[in-house]
């Protein structure tokens, strides 16, 4: 679809047309055509809809994408399908934009699956890898040299690898086997696509202060952590900080699985997400 300012905002769907629209926020660097759980939808009554986000996939680049910028493209997404609140669904890196797109009201309800945090917050101050810390810092200090130094070796192929290397065995047991492992690989590729700029924006807005009063966000938000979630870059305490933030989340740990729920749940996750929508 042409948003405002003749760009162009593209994404992925599967299920039924005519089911209930579910937005999904991919991760870092993944253009919208890795869904999840897509053997439910008809059951469900659910039309998945991915988006990419600018510069990933076939969306224009926006050089002052922000979360609040990408928030308003995705409002005129939902706008677009004739409805004012949707169910989003954010996994990883999504998990600010969500955020964002539900501050502005775009989101009826939540459920952010191994999502990121604030890390900037205090308290991470102590529980944070030194290069996770050291990212946060750079790209709060110095936004253009952060940038300049992701856009100097960020690559679908080695990201993927970097993906792999920092997940737990759990994890590794899904991102690296096929068939799932050459969809994931297409979704960065796909992502990258116009170069790293789009995932490097992602990511600088992702590490700086998010400017959303999470206390202000009243719709339903499930939070899904797995306790043999490896990645250094999701929420360092499994979600416990987002939580007591929120004023209506619920908290879903899983201490034997990884942070890959967004598949290994996909029928729990997406169960919720239509009962939540029955309700409204």
């Amino acid at each position: 679809m042409a948003l405002a300012g003749s760009r162009v905002f593209a994404w992925s769907e599967w299920g039924p047309v005519t089911g209930t629209p579910v937005l999904f926020l991919t991760g870092a660097g993944m253009a919208g055509t890795l869904g999840f759980g897509l053997e439910h939808l008809e059951k469900l009554n659910l039309r998945l809809i991915a988006p990419d986000r600018p510069g990933l996939g076939a969306s224009s680049p926006d050089p002052d994408k922000s979360l609040a910028s990408v928030a308003r493209d995705v409002g005129e997404l939902v706008a677009n399908l004739g409805l004012v609140g949707i169910p989003v669904v954010a996994f990883s890196q999504g998990a600010p934009f969500a955020f964002a797109a539900a501050a502005s009201g775009t989101a009826s309800s939540l459920a952010i699956v191994s999502g990121q945090d604030e890390f900037y917050r205090p308290e991470f101050a102590d529980g944070l890898p030194d290069q996770v810390r050291d990212m946060t810092r750079h790209a709060q200090e110095d936004p253009a040299g952060f940038s300049a130094m992701l856009e100097g070796f960020a690559e679908p192929d080695g990201f993927y690898d970097l993906v792999l290397s920092m997940s737990s065995p759990e994890d590794r047991s899904v991102y690296g086997v096929e068939p799932f492992a050459a969809a994931y690989r297409h979704a960065l590729r796909e992502g990258f696509r116009q170069g790293p700029k789009g995932y490097v924006l992602d990511t600088l807005a992702a590490l700086r202060p998010w400017c959303i009063d999470l206390g202000m966000i009243n719709c339903p938000v499930s939070l899904w952590y797995g306790g043999k979630d490896g990645s250094p870059v999701h929420s360092p305490d499994f979600g416990l900080s987002l939580a007591s933030r929120l004023p209506n989340a619920s908290r879903r740990f899983i201490p034997e699985e990884g942070g890959a729920l967004l598949w290994t749940r996909s029928l729990d996750i997406l169960s919720e997400l239509a009962t939540t929508s029955d309700n409204d």
